[in-house]
Formats: structure tokens, sequence, C-alpha cells
């Protein structure tokens, strides 16, 4: 890469993450080991990243060219740059400080989070997911922990505004007796910001073992992510600042969003009829505006 090309404050974190599903499987263990731990990836050295990812050396230096970089060690300038952007959210305001100081705080890094993964999705294969949904028998949609768990919840709830049959699971035994009951006309909606719940991967292993289609929103070169039939990209950009909750929920969310919207947007009018019959049976018991949210 000529860096007079490009600048030299680039993405690095996202370029790793679109490269990621494309990469051999030995560099995605490079990949996968350096979105894990940005900054411990910054300061090792090529041995290290090696002897922690179980590679070679050959293959790090591998890895540095096919993400843009010219060697290793630009690969960690890069990455050191992109680890000092995320300490802009640390001030040195005390965890108890003035709720505006604290609201802006959130909301940065809830743009930060939006804003990378606002371009992994204008790559990701979103129409062959929604086609992938529009034609399921039934949905089961699995998400385990904080954020996933709320968040499956609120897949079926849009989907179910869709007319598709879907069902929610957040419990591991629960996921693995669904899994082994699915067949190839069935869809698989896995939602885990790490991708690395082993009880999940293992639900989703059996699940595609009897024909289920896998819809993966998760972090790229995850275990997860490896087997999806459809990935939809989720990054994490998290912080030292632990008082608040991981703003990779609203980076979830919006893959959610986008993901329905596909859908929707493909039913055409089937989706219109949809929503004008739910908007007509909601204006009437609840009063108010046209311009109410649907559903409250």
């Amino acid at each position: 890469m000529n860096s007079s090309a490009e600048p030299l404050a680039f993405d690095i974190v996202a370029r790793i993450a679109e490269c990621a599903p494309e990469l051999r499987s030995a560099e995605r263990k490079v990949a996968a080991l350096i979105l894990d731990n940005l900054t411990g990836a910054s300061h090792a050295s090529i041995g290290e990243i090696a002897q922690r990812a179980d590679v070679s050396i050959a293959t790090v230096t591998r890895f540095a060219k096919a993400v843009g970089c010219r060697d290793v060690r630009e690969l960690k300038l890069r990455l050191a740059q992109a680890a000092a952007v995320g300490q802009r959210f640390l001030s040195h305001a005390a965890p108890d400080a003035a709720p505006e100081h604290i609201a802006t705080r959130v909301f940065d890094e809830v743009q930060t989070a939006l804003s990378h993964n606002h371009q992994l999705l204008l790559q990701a294969p979103l129409a062959a997911a929604a086609a992938a949904l529009r034609s399921a028998r039934m949905i089961y949609v699995y998400g385990m922990g904080g954020g996933s768990t709320a968040l499956a919840d609120e897949m079926r709830f849009r989907l179910v505004r869709l007319a598709r049959p879907v069902a929610t699971y957040q419990d591991a035994m629960l996921q693995r007796m669904v899994a082994s009951t699915v067949s190839h006309d069935c869809v698989v909606i896995a939602l885990s910001a790490t991708g690395r719940v082993p009880e999940m991967i293992e639900s989703c292993r059996i699940a595609r073992s009897y024909g289920a289609t896998l819809i993966a929103l998760t972090a790229p070169a995850s275990p997860l992510a490896k087997l999806a039939d459809w990935l939809i990209p989720i990054v994490a950009f998290e912080t030292d600042f632990i008082y608040k909750p991981s703003s990779s929920r609203y980076a979830m969310l919006m893959a959610l969003d986008v993901l329905v919207t596909e859908l929707a947007v493909s039913q055409g009018d089937e989706s219109r009829e949809l929503l004008r019959r739910m908007k007509h049976a909601l204006d009437p018991h609840r009063g108010g505006g046209e311009r109410q949210p649907l559903g409250d």
C-alpha cells in the first residue's frame, strides 16, 4: 500500500473487520486476536502476536499486507492510533460527574459505534438474509447475556409486525433442544456481540447439521461468524469507561433494524397492508395523533 495514496489515520479496525471473512483460516486467528484486544496487539511484538494467535510469524506478516499495511510495523502503528481514539472517551471527570457530562460521553461512544458499524452494513448480505427470512417456515432467534437476550425479543417483536412466524429462546438448554427439531425450511438468527458464547455456538452448529439456515449478527472472524450462512457484522468499540453498558448494543440494534427494514421493503405491498392493519387496530384504542409510533 502506498501511504501517500491514503490518509495515515484510516480506520484499521473497520478494515480488519471488513477483510476478516475473506482471509485464510490462520489469518482470521490474527484478526480475532487483534479485534479482541486492540491495545494489547498494538504493544505486542510480531513474535508475541504469532504465539498468542497460534500461527507463524509469516502469517502475521501476510495478515498485515492483507489488510492494507506495508508491514507489521505499520500495522502496529495503525493499531496504536486506533487504540488512542478510544482514549478520548476517558475524561478526567469522576464517575459522579454532572449529568450533562455523562450524557455527552455516552452519546459520543454510541455515535462512534454506529458510525463504524454503518460502514460494515453497507457491505453486508442483507438482501440474501431477508430472502431467507421471507421464505422460512419458522424463524428462531437466539440471544444470551445482557444485550443479546433483550434484542432477541426485539427481533421477535419486529418480525411479528411483518407476519413472520418467529420464536425467541435465551436459555442454553432450550436453544439446544430447539436446534435438534429444525429442518431445511427453518432459519436461526443468532445474536452475539462477541460470537464466542460456547453454548450458542454449539446450538447453532446442531441447527445447521439439520439443515437450518443460520443468520448471525456477530463479530467478524468469530467462531459464530464462521458458522453463519449469512453474516451481518457487528464490531464492538469499547473503552475503559466501565460505568456504562456496552455501546455494541446500539450497533446490534442498528443491524437488526436494517435487516428487518430490508425484509419489509422486499415484501412490498404485503408489508404496507400489515402495518396499516396494525395502525388501524391501535389508534382507536389508545387515541392520540396519526404520527404516533407503531407500537408504544
